[in-house]
């Protein structure tokens, strides 16, 4: 690599290199200043964050990198940010959160800044070795935040099984990485494609293929590769759910998306039946299992691997109208997600104690009539019901599938849709037909912020979904 194209790989990736400076920054200053330096440290992350997006939309450009193992485009940029979104709400929460937890760490945010740093390197990930090693940069880092809590058995419980269950799906991954790169020769996502093209598909590629997958699956919580979700999303901070719920899932799918609309192209039979059986599969036990549930957080965990599965109907479709359908769908579902987990944050009785029941939001709209209507166009918005945001999520990837002749997908969403209602409308109920057993502290304004942008979002998408739709198209048109 010379001077000149060394230079200029560094301007490609500068806002990667912007954020890694700045989180040596901020560690340096929780390192001199300690833990009293945790406000600080936060809000200082939340505008590096802020800065770090602003220079993408602003200063972006289309090319590769390294040597190809870094890509930027328009598909790059909008998953970029939409990632940097999600970390920086969250955040924001945590900052809520902060005045009924004084006791937090500067670590936290630091930690949250490399993730985020391990999902923009991810997101523009051109070769597989590039993606393994920011998949792992952001791994370690969520590894450490879901455990943040040492004085919680939960929490420590949570982080545990979060680490040996990513080890096992690191090592899926690196083994189908091999797998690929033995049976083509390549690592690169487009040389891959070439090989593909150029020579039959063998058996052992198709190996690779599946624990590649496999491997994507566990990073956005698809069945079945699910098992953590509910124990880490109970058990680790609500802030670090928060974070879980949008940040990650919007880089994996933005990898997994990369796989099979570029380096497996060719094969497209192939990922195709993979993907249609976990999103099938994803939908069902999302909608099924969440309806016993009376945690709160477990109850949004099956809700998350639902919505992950009705986002993979629109790359199971395979065209321009599905990319484009799963970039609006993960916008969406990370704006009602972090919503929702605002108001989770926001359910503290009057000492300061938190609490995660179902049936402790009894009579809230009684209580606190904001909070209960903002949660229930959350709820129903969550539920895919006209003409709140979610439905026009779950509307442009049907439509894809429908498009690609996957009319049997079609259908069993939209009746997986329908089952996931209800436990949807229980929540409903409860807040406005239930007897009120306790009142909420009142929340913080960072957190009331937080669900009240959620709420005006979800219920005026059809004023705002225009330019949002239009930039997922034009992202969607770097793979046609």
């Amino acid at each position: 690599m010379t001077a000149e194209t060394l230079i200029a790989s560094l301007q490609l990736s500068l806002p990667e290199l912007v954020l890694a400076v700045g989180a040596l920054i901020l560690l340096m200053i929780g390192v001199f200043s300690g833990d009293k330096s945790v406000g600080t440290v936060t809000g200082l992350s939340v505008l590096l964050l802020i800065a770090v997006g602003a220079l993408i939309v602003l200063k972006g450009v289309d090319g590769t990198a390294y040597a190809g193992a870094y890509r930027s485009d328009a598909f790059v940029r909008f998953m970029k940010v939409l990632a940097l979104a999600g970390a920086g709400v969250a955040l924001i929460l945590s900052i809520g959160n902060r005045r009924s937890e004084p006791d937090q760490r500067f670590e936290y945010p630091v930690l949250m800044v490399l993730a985020t740093l391990g999902m923009m390197l991810m997101i523009s990930a051109n070769d597989i070795i590039s993606l393994y090693l920011s998949l792992e940069l952001q791994s370690l880092a969520l590894y450490v935040v879901a455990a943040i809590n040492r004085d919680s058995l939960k929490s420590t419980e949570a982080g545990l099984k979060y680490f040996v269950l990513g080890a096992l799906s690191s090592g899926m991954l690196l083994y189908g990485m091999s797998l690929v790169y033995g049976f083509t020769g390549q690592t690169g996502f487009s040389e891959i494609a070439a090989a593909l093209t150029a020579e039959h598909r063998s058996l052992g590629l198709v190996f690779g293929l599946v624990f590649v997958l496999a491997g994507i699956a566990f990073k956005i919580s698809a069945v079945p590769f699910h098992m953590w979700t509910p124990d880490v999303y109970e058990g680790a901070p609500t802030p670090v759910t928060a974070f879980f719920s949008a940040a990650p899932k919007v880089a994996a799918m933005a990898i997994l998306i990369h796989l099979v609309a570029v380096a497996f192209k060719p094969i497209v039979h192939d990922w195709q039946q993979i993907i249609v059986f976990i999103s099938i599969a994803s939908m069902a036990l999302g909608a099924f299992a969440a309806i016993g549930q009376t945690n709160i957080k477990r109850l949004m965990a099956y809700s998350s691997i639902g919505h992950m599965g009705f986002a993979l109907v629109g790359i199971a479709a395979g065209n321009q109208e599905g990319i484009s359908g799963v970039m609006l769908y993960l916008a969406i579902y990370s704006v009602m997600s972090l919503g929702a987990f605002a108001c989770i944050l926001a359910m503290r009785v009057k000492d300061g104690t938190a609490v995660e029941g179902i049936d402790d939001l009894s009579g809230l709209s009684k209580t606190n009539p904001m909070m209960a209507l903002v949660l229930t166009l959350l709820m129903f918005s969550l539920a895919g019901i006209p003409p709140l945001a979610g439905f026009f999520a779950k509307y442009f990837v049907f439509m894809a599938a429908i498009k690609a002749n996957l009319l049997t997908l079609a259908i069993l969403g939209v009746l997986s849709s329908v089952v996931g209602c209800y436990y949807y409308l229980r929540i409903v109920k409860v807040m406005w037909f239930d007897d009120a057993k306790q009142e909420f502290a009142r929340p913080a304004g960072e957190l009331k912020l937080i669900y009240g942008l959620s709420g005006l979002f979800v219920i005026g998408y059809l004023l705002i979904g225009g330019p949002l739709g239009a930039a997922a198209e034009a992202a969607a048109r770097s793979f046609y």
